[in-house]
């Protein structure tokens, strides 16, 4: 569980349209989490849905009648967040946050226009809205409960929809990729340490021990309206293995040891497994989270 400030931060993204139709792209989810050895609830939340156009038939001369049918290319949607607030609070946000962009995704979000390969900052624009939606809720809730009043989360998001991956983030949940055995954080903490750390005024090595590491910096709800949200758009290889984790996680375990269980691990949902025993070996102090998915590129 973090405490929460918010500085202005200011993000410019430009997508690239792709020169090719898109691929077929099979992906393989594993996921768990665990409150830890010290909190008594759980905040984090984490969601793994796949998206596909269906069609249903009421009623045909072709003997169809009561058939769904699925289209062939598919998206898929990755979550993790992690509530704070104190009591329940935590737990409401990160929950409400994680249902809001599933909801939006299902009525709103029109991902499958995306395969034309020419939307891509349209479908950035979307993602973004989403989060901010969030947001939004997160407020309206809290204005209804007094109680809940400066409750907020982080969320850090995956979007996949062939060779194109989306990673919408705030907060300090983290986004890496696994390519070719070298592991890469995708998302900046949105922390005072890791502003710190980017000024030149703190060194990374001492981030990791700085008492004001979990203050965050840009989340969902939180004393104030208003999350910015940090996208960044990559091409798929095969063999490409994503994580998104909470902050327990990514804590104790550091990055030699993710790099390790990803590479080695015999499925997504053994890396996931293994990543949150190692968290719980190094104290499990906090919440954690892990969410991994592993992507076969067809040739």
């Amino acid at each position: 569980m973090s405490s929460a400030i918010k500085l202005p931060t200011t993000r410019e993204v430009v997508f690239e349209r792709p020169s090719k139709l898109p691929t077929r792209v099979a992906v393989e989810t594993g996921a768990l989490t665990h409150q830890g050895k010290v909190r008594p609830n759980n905040e984090d939340q984490f969601l793994i849905a796949r998206l596909a156009k269906s069609m249903h038939v009421a009623k045909s001369s072709l003997n169809q009648t009561g058939q769904t049918r699925f289209s062939h290319d598919e998206g898929y949607l990755l979550i993790v967040a992690d509530g704070m607030g104190g009591a329940a609070a935590g737990e409401w946000a990160s929950a409400l946050a994680v249902e809001t962009v599933e909801e939006y995704l299902l009525n709103t979000f029109h991902w499958y226009l995306h395969q034309d390969g020419c939307r891509d900052n349209e479908l950035a624009a979307e993602l973004r809205l989403g989060m901010e939606n969030a947001d939004r809720s997160i407020f309206e809730r809290t204005a209804a409960d007094p109680k809940l009043k400066g409750m907020g989360t982080t969320l850090t998001a995956a979007y996949s929809v062939s060779e194109d991956l989306f990673i919408i983030h705030a907060g300090d949940s983290r986004a890496y990729l696994l390519r070719d055995g070298e592991l890469e954080q995708l998302t900046t903490d949105h922390t005072v340490v890791q502003t710190l750390v980017a000024s030149g005024a703190l060194s990374a090595e001492d981030a990791r021990h700085h008492r004001c590491r979990n203050v965050v910096t840009n989340i969902l709800g939180g004393p104030h309206p208003g999350v910015r949200a940090e996208i960044h758009k990559l091409r798929l290889q095969d063999g490409d293995v994503l994580l998104l984790c909470s902050d327990g996680l990514s804590e104790p375990v550091d990055d030699s040891s993710i790099a390790s269980v990803l590479a080695s691990a015999p499925s997504a949902q053994d890396a996931a497994d293994h990543l949150v025993e190692l968290a719980l070996d190094g104290g499990g102090r906090d919440n954690i989270t892990a969410v991994v998915a592993r992507f076969r590129v067809a040739g």
